[in-house]
């Protein structure tokens, strides 16, 4: 018994790596220590029972250590994105050969984007890791939006980040669905207005304007967040998805299927 009370002490103390967040883990441990039989020392009921009950700890510890980006341990860590090392993420270049350039690009984010070529009207100009290598382990990156008049971003989703918006020009519809059952919270934002689309969960964004174009700057919480555009995926997939499949999901003729996924399904990524 005073190993599993030495053990509790050591759990129930601070942790300078993970801070605070994980003091919730830490809690669920105790619970579950205070509830495991206890047995005499010596024997493979011990053992058993001690290697439960840190399995049990490496579990917890580590679901709250790996829920986002990594965070950095150093002032930075310029991606070296010519390195053959695979990691989660990019490896980082020899500081010694860090210069200025690599925490910068001339993007020209204040000149318009063209949307005419686009069949849904908007054009994204993402500035992530793979542009910028000085974001890596930082967590954060950028985009600008363009939309034509009546232009939107398809309903989208980006499984690796949260994003704020704020409108520059114009006016936008912007909204995001919640998981099942699927409510809609959707807002008008007129310029100087800024709405965030939680991680991982369908968004959109709309110019009803007939006549002006709109301009969107927005931040993503994470270095590469991702894009799933949900019309791209579900009906642009390589190879397609079966048409038995999307049909029952749909719930219509399988010939309206086949017309959706004979579409040319436009990445608005640039």
């Amino acid at each position: 018994m005073t190993t599993w009370i030495l053990f509790i002490s050591c759990v129930s103390a601070p942790t300078s790596l993970l801070g605070q967040s994980i003091n919730n883990k830490h809690k669920q441990l105790q619970s579950l220590l205070l509830e495991a039989p206890t047995y005499k020392r010596g024997g493979n009921q011990m053992a058993t029972s001690s290697y439960f009950l840190l399995a049990a700890f490496v579990a917890l510890v580590t679901s709250q250590a790996i829920a986002s980006d990594p965070s950095p341990l150093q002032d930075f860590c310029v991606a070296d994105k010519h390195s053959p090392v695979k990691v989660n993420g990019f490896v980082c270049k020899d500081p010694m050969a860090v210069n200025a350039d690599d925490f910068f690009k001339a993007a020209e984010l204040d000149k318009p984007r063209n949307t005419k070529a686009s069949k849904v009207g908007s054009n994204v100009t993402l500035i992530n890791v793979m542009q910028l290598p000085g974001l890596n382990t930082l967590g954060i990156s950028l985009a600008r939006i363009d939309y034509a008049p009546l232009g939107e971003n398809p309903p989208h989703t980006h499984p690796r980040a949260t994003e704020i918006l704020t409108v520059l020009e114009g006016t936008l519809y912007v909204g995001f669905v919640t998981s099942n059952p699927n409510q809609l919270f959707a807002k008008v934002l007129n310029k100087g207005d800024v709405f965030v689309f939680p991680q991982g969960l369908i968004h959109f964004q709309f110019n009803p304007d007939h006549y002006k174009p709109a301009v969107a700057i927005a931040g993503l919480s994470s270095q590469n967040p991702g894009v799933i555009t949900i019309a791209n995926a579900v009906f642009g997939s390589k190879p397609p998805i079966s048409d038995d499949v999307l049909a029952k999901a749909f719930q219509v003729e399988k010939g309206t299927i086949d017309w959706l996924q004979a579409q040319f399904w436009e990445n608005n990524h640039y």
